[in-house]
């Protein structure tokens, strides 16, 4: 059952309890989050870095719209595809949203899979700035006239440590450093070496994280049946939709999401007709009047949902190495374990199964 040990638990969760049930994709977390939810101590907070987004609904494993409903769900569809949102963000709204749900009486519960996310909140954030939107502004339309190789070469020479760990391609994050540097005159990497300031550190509550890592088989199993659904419920007509509706580059946060990179290679690769809704870097993508015949693509759409479970299942290993870096550094210390002393302020631990995570918290109900 993992590492728990009662010895370094509360006996009852207390009121001012901020549980984090921590999973990989397609695991079973979203299921017993209903379950606790319905026990009437519990609101739920997402930590999906897809979820947030409108519209975007099929290919994130969305609950339905009468799941919402019945076990209302904070951040999820709360900016369109076409908007940013940063780990920051995520971290000020979910200081709120804390606090406004202890004030109501009730527990915090944190479920997600974004692991990015729960990093910040277990070990912190630099004091990044946030930043100015005409700032931002400035930033995309330098990028949009010059293209990304060039900001790449502007980044080489005001922080070059950092220029040289990001690729090229990783758009969203060499904008945000220029913009970093453009607004406070101090490259990026600066901030990054700051001491952290963690949102769990807050003395007046108490951060038990749930880390559940179950065999990789069986997960691997899931999460090609879960695509399959995708498939058939018509994620490729979503995206279709999406291009349709919003002015989407190829290079967004939204787009870069697993399953709908695939399906964007997919319509480029086609020279698929949606593809002149669609902008890479800000240029417009023009139709080249392809003869793309039939086989190819067939070939083409196997080859997506190939690409698009192997990322999946890419998403699901890099979910495993987080989730056992936050129990290495938040498990409890070994004094605590055989001393029987006082319950840290957070920790976390891990379990092989959600119902061994299931088992463990509904005991302390």
């Amino acid at each position: 059952m993992g590492d728990v040990d009662n010895l370094s638990l509360p006996t009852k969760l207390p009121d001012n309890a901020v549980v984090c049930l921590m999973a990989p994709t397609a695991s079973g977390k979203t299921s017993l989050a209903y379950e606790l939810y319905e026990t009437g101590r519990f609101e739920i907070i997402s930590v999906d870095s897809a979820l947030i987004y409108k519209d975007m609904n099929i290919g994130t494993a969305k609950p339905t719209q009468s799941e919402l409903e019945q076990y209302p769900h904070h951040l999820v569809d709360i900016i369109d595809p076409t908007q940013s949102y940063s780990v920051a963000n995520f971290v000020s709204d979910t200081q709120q949203l804390v606090e406004q749900i202890h004030q109501r009486g009730k527990i915090p519960l944190l479920v997600g899979g974004t692991l990015m996310y729960y990093m910040a909140l277990f070990n912190g954030l630099s004091p990044i700035p946030d930043t100015d939107p005409n700032v931002r502004a400035q930033v995309e339309a330098q990028r949009q006239q010059q293209g990304i190789e060039a900001l790449h070469d502007y980044l080489s020479k005001i922080d070059p440590p950092l220029a040289e760990r990001l690729p090229i391609g990783d758009t969203q994050r060499i904008t945000r450093a220029i913009e970093v540097y453009q607004q406070t005159g101090k490259p990026l990497s600066y901030w990054q070496q700051l001491p952290k300031q963690a949102l769990s550190d807050n003395p007046q509550q108490y951060w038990l994280g749930l880390a559940v890592m179950p065999d990789r088989a069986w997960l691997h199993e899931r999460i090609a049946l879960r695509l399959e659904m995708m498939w058939a419920d018509g994620f490729f007509d979503e995206v279709g939709q999406l291009l349709t509706n919003y002015s989407l580059d190829a290079q967004m946060p939204s787009m870069r999401c697993v399953g709908y990179r695939q399906v964007i290679d997919y319509l480029i690769a086609t020279d698929h007709p949606l593809i002149s809704q669609l902008k890479i870097n800000g240029q417009s993508v023009d139709n080249k009047g392809l003869e793309v015949n039939e086989a190819h693509k067939s070939i083409a759409c196997q080859d997506m949902k190939n690409k698009a479970l192997y990322a999946t299942r890419q998403l699901a290993k890099r979910q495993y190495t987080w989730l056992r870096n936050l129990v290495a550094s938040h498990q409890p210390s070994d004094t605590l374990q055989t001393s029987g002393a006082q319950t840290e302020q957070k920790v976390v631990h891990s379990f092989d199964t959600i119902q061994d995570a299931k088992a463990y918290l509904f005991s302390r109900l």
